[in-house]
């Protein structure tokens, strides 16, 4: 394994600015939002290479990257081992003042780092989704049919793939049609409620990413992006390949999970897809460990207090957090949640470093980090009142920024 191996290279897409998950990206970068009480949301991407022991990889960052810098430092740090390595590539203008202008320049503002390791194989993959998947399966397809391109792919119902690049597929697996996010997208023959989307990871033959990156810098129309103009260009040339992300097999896993968290109405459900008896997506699967950062703390604690009894059900509790007499409901509690009594949480997710006062009601809510609620506080019950004070979803979601101090 270690051979075959060593001919791929990972580039991880850690730039998203996520203005649509504001304000948990008020101050971070959207693949850094915390998610699902002790993980980040680039740990997800980063554990399909490491468990597939693909270990050379780079972490392209841009917009407000110091907690994501952070995290890698502390839970991702390779040392001592030359041929490994996940290193963080700052976005540094080698081309000239400017950020990257798309996914497609992000990749050939760094192309020096492909050139460098000279793979025969080049991974390109989001890092804010929530799923699992052996990248080496993926890639074992990709070599069967020698395709330039291969694109990973899921079916989705019609109704929610706007947001996403629309695939046509042959018989043999080819691509031969793609839209870019179009208003109507096109379904999967005789199937007029679903559709095929692409999942934003791309395996390049490294001399056609190289050709086609270096064709598209200079050209004065392109966007610069590997869904609006590198698939476009390149599919009807009869290399592309899809590859079906419903056949990735994962020992312990039963159904193929995947989310798009880009709006606050998904990430807040794909937080609670975590809880209940049998979850969609498992956080236990020992043969898909979850690596991340873990800070040294104690475990999460449960006390008792006066006539209030702490309970709680169908919720995920990080190690730190102190809970007195209160009942949390469905909620996933970050690090260092502190919950003093009479309090009823349901529905929530505290991202952690969090003071709630006495007798707090909160109901579907987020409340991002390092916020202190002040005793009696009575948050999503009211959303026309929650509307004038905070944040509020289209599906009704309150979001309480980071820092903010409710009731003082």
């Amino acid at each position: 394994m270690e051979n075959v191996m060593a001919g791929v290279l990972s580039m991880i897409l850690a730039g998203g600015e996520g203005s649509r998950l504001r304000p948990l990206t008020e101050s971070r970068s959207k693949p850094s939002v915390p998610f699902g009480g002790s993980y980040r949301l680039i740990d997800f991407a980063l554990n399909n290479f490491v468990n597939a022991d693909i270990m050379r990889i780079y972490i392209l960052t841009q917009f407000k990257s110091q907690s994501l810098n952070l995290h890698m430092k502390k839970g991702w740090h390779v040392s001592g081992i030359t041929d490994r390595f996940i290193d963080v590539i700052p976005a540094q203008m080698r081309d000239g003042k400017r950020w990257y202008e798309g996914t497609a320049d992000a990749i050939y503002q760094n192309i020096r780092f492909i050139e460098l390791s000279d793979p025969d194989y080049v991974c390109i993959f989001g890092s804010d989704h929530i799923y699992k998947m052996d990248v080496r399966q993926m890639l074992d397809y990709h070599r069967s049919t020698d395709a330039k391109l291969t694109v990973s792919a899921i079916r989705m119902p019609i109704s929610e793939a706007s947001q996403f690049g629309i695939i046509e597929v042959d018989e043999t697996g080819k691509m031969v049609g793609f839209q870019e996010k179009p208003d109507n997208p096109k379904c999967i023959p005789g199937e007029p409620d679903w559709v095929l989307v692409s999942m934003g990871n791309y395996i390049f033959d490294a001399k056609t990413l190289y050709t086609e990156l270096k064709e598209d810098s200079v050209n004065p129309d392109s966007s610069h992006d590997f869904g609006k103009d590198i698939i476009p260009k390149l599919y009807p040339q009869g290399d592309v390949y899809v590859y079906d992300f419903s056949t990735n097999k994962i020992k312990g896993e039963k159904d193929q999970y995947w989310r798009d968290v880009g709006t606050i109405d998904s990430y807040w459900a794909a937080n609670m897809d975590l809880l209940g008896k049998d979850p969609e997506f498992s956080l236990y699967n020992r043969s898909w460990p979850l690596h991340t950062y873990y800070p040294p703390l104690p475990p999460a604690t449960f006390v008792d207090v006066d006539n209030h009894r702490v309970k709680i059900t169908d919720s995920l509790v990080s190690g730190g957090s102190y809970i007195q007499g209160s009942e949390i409901y469905k909620s996933v509690l970050g690090y260092r949640s502190n919950i003093a009594a009479g309090s009823i949480i349901s529905e929530s997710v505290i991202l952690g470093d969090t003071k709630i006062g006495e007798g707090c009601i909160i109901k579907r809510a987020i409340i991002d980090k390092d916020v202190e609620i002040a005793p009696g506080m009575v948050i999503g019950e009211d959303l026309e009142l929650d509307r004038k004070r905070f944040h509020v979803s289209p599906n009704g979601i309150v979001v309480i920024a980071k820092g903010s101090k409710i009731g003082f």
